[in-house]
């Protein structure tokens, strides 16, 4: 007897041993067991997952001597010789070779004739799609009031060039790509079968290469017990096929993360030396990128595509990068791929692609650096910055003791940092040496009244300068007492968005720290929502009356020559370029 494949030889036979298809199996048995059976049917799906093992399944589950069944004997004439592709009432039809008008025509007069044995005849055209429009067109009536004896059944990889009037008149059926885990279970059930011992990183290097079909992976086991034995080891895989080591790129994948420029390189180059294909690389790194994106949203989602030891490095890895910055890694990654594809040097453009990637990450981002600008700016202290150290000043003698040891002759220039990144230290230090302008004063126990009026007219005025877009929701607040150490502040009932903008935590403890550095008290500001409350735009200082014009310009200018010597406003200007227009 002649030598058969794997592929042929491990072919399922019955609905049970279709792999990874429960969502098809589960509806087709359940129709033939209730009687509920199409006229024709659509089976949809890549290349090598079951479609037209399906189909043959579905035949036999029909036309089997006990059928309709779901559960075919395999031992009749008839399922014999349905397996055996020789059955006269099963007739399987190449839709590429017999895509013309004529043999429609020939299988619409043959459709009126009984099965020879058979309880149905039944049609199996595979690569529906490759008909042409005229033979569609032929085949539309016969496919849409088919004799009770005839059954259609339609297999293809691109269902979108099959006209939508063939489509409409099928019951659809989408075949998934099988997951990883599965093909590897099945590819050791045929290695024990065969006497083979397969190590199981070697399984799963060959399932993640046949990229969800199985008969590409029964295929690639066929060809490694030709070539390795009786034992098939992982580096045998990654030699025949040429793959990468899953665990290779997970540790290529870190060294990027983990900014270390020199390891990715010597990583990049050992697979290089070794024959490994670069676009092939990149598309795994890609890949894994992939697999770490949706790993830190749904973590169960790739479970069925990567063994334990995957698993762990991805949960260590997702908490080291956020999302926004993955997302730039893929996108540089996916560029640099496209201009791999058309470059003669293929591994100069995956160094330089690693090397942006690592320098991005180190990058401060223009959200980052205006988040710690107003940090500083409200006296908070400022987040620290990925991948950087944000320093604080010093006493001297402290710095002296933490000053590092230099080997002779090494060098001691410090390593540079991004502009941003200076930009916010030097702020830093500044916010932490200054000292702060106005006396805290000390609180009163017995909390006198005050002229709560003027004492809001002052802190109106100091609102205006240091945080002006708060201006209009203040316009709206009306002065309403004092109460203990409660500093009272109504609005009218149609300004409830400006109490609620007012209130909110951030611009709350802005005014009570503000009416504390003027009155010298500790303050708890109440707002409330009164009907029929008039509120009189407060005056500032420049609606007042002055003494002269002249009084008043330098007034403004003294402001402005303030505002450009402010430290954080020189060095926005410094790190962006700009400058300041009246």
């Amino acid at each position: 007897m002649s030598y058969q494949v794997f592929a042929r030889k491990y072919r399922p036979q019955t609905f049970d041993e279709l792999v990874g298809q429960a969502h098809v199996t589960r509806t087709l048995k359940n129709a033939v067991e209730q009687n509920r059976l199409a006229h024709a049917y659509l089976f949809v799906g890549p290349r090598g997952i079951g479609k037209t093992s399906t189909a043959r399944i579905l035949a036999k589950a029909l036309n089997c001597i006990h059928g309709p069944t779901v559960s075919p004997c395999g031992v009749c004439d008839s399922c014999k010789e349905i397996a055996g592709g020789n059955s006269l009432d099963v007739l399987e039809i190449d839709g590429a070779s017999n895509n013309g008008v004529e043999q429609v025509r020939e299988l619409r007069d043959n459709v009126r004739y009984a099965p020879s044995k058979g309880h149905f005849k039944i049609y199996i055209i595979d690569e529906v799609h490759m008909l042409t429009s005229a033979a569609f067109n032929a085949l539309l009536k016969t496919l849409e009031e088919p004799p009770a004896h005839v059954k259609f059944i339609f297999a293809t990889t691109e269902p979108q060039k099959v006209l939508p009037t063939i489509l409409s008149r099928c019951q659809r059926f989408d075949l998934h790509r099988i997951p990883a885990n599965l093909i590897a279970d099945h590819l050791q059930y045929i290695a024990r079968n065969e006497k083979v011992t397969l190590e199981p990183a070697a399984a799963h290097a060959i399932a993640k290469g046949a990229d969800g079909g199985l008969r590409d992976a029964e295929s690639m086991l066929d060809q490694l017990v030709a070539f390795c034995g009786e034992r098939i080891a992982e580096e045998d895989v990654l030699s025949v096929f040429g793959f990468t080591s899953e665990q290779m790129v997970a540790s290529f994948t870190d060294s990027i993360l983990r900014g270390a420029t020199a390891e990715a390189l010597n990583l990049l180059h050992k697979e290089a030396e070794n024959g490994k294909d670069m676009m092939k690389l990149m598309s795994d790194l890609i890949a894994y990128l992939r697999d770490l994106l949706v790993f830190k949203v749904k973590p169960d989602a790739v479970a069925e595509d990567l063994n334990p030891e995957l698993q762990q490095a991805l949960v260590s890895q997702a908490g080291a990068i956020e999302t926004d910055r993955l997302l730039e890694l893929i996108d540089q990654f996916a560029s640099a791929e496209g201009r791999m594809k058309w470059a003669p040097n293929k591994r100069l453009h995956f160094e330089v692609a690693v090397i942006k990637a690592i320098q991005t990450l180190e990058q401060v981002t223009l959200n980052e650096v205006i988040e710690n600008l107003s940090a500083l700016r409200d006296g908070k202290a400022p987040q620290t910055l990925p991948g950087k150290t944000v320093m604080t000043p010093v006493s001297p003698a402290a710095a002296r003791v933490n000053e590092p040891i230099h080997a002779p002759g090494a060098s001691q220039k410090p390593l540079s940092k991004a502009p941003a990144a200076r930009a916010i230290e030097k702020a830093i230090a500044h916010e932490t040496t200054a000292a702060p302008s106005a006396s805290t004063g000390g609180s009163d126990p017995a909390w006198p009244p005050i002229d709560a009026e003027a004492l809001w007219q002052k802190a109106v005025d100091q609102i205006r300068a240091r945080r002006p877009f708060i201006k209009g929701w203040i316009d709206s607040a009306k002065v309403l007492g004092q109460e203990g150490r409660s500093f009272l502040l109504g609005f009218p009932a149609e300004q409830k968005t400006a109490m609620d903008s007012i209130a909110t935590p951030r611009n709350r403890e802005f005014l009570e720290s503000l009416l504390k550095e003027i009155s010298g008290r500790d303050w708890t500001l109440k707002f409330s929502l009164k009907e029929g409350l008039k509120v009189e735009a407060p005056k500032h200082d420049e609606e007042r009356p002055s003494d002269g014009a002249p009084a008043k310009a330098d007034k403004k200018n003294e402001a402005a020559m303030a505002f450009k010597d402010d430290p954080l406003i020189r060095e926005a200007l410094e790190i962006f370029k700009g400058e300041i227009k009246p």
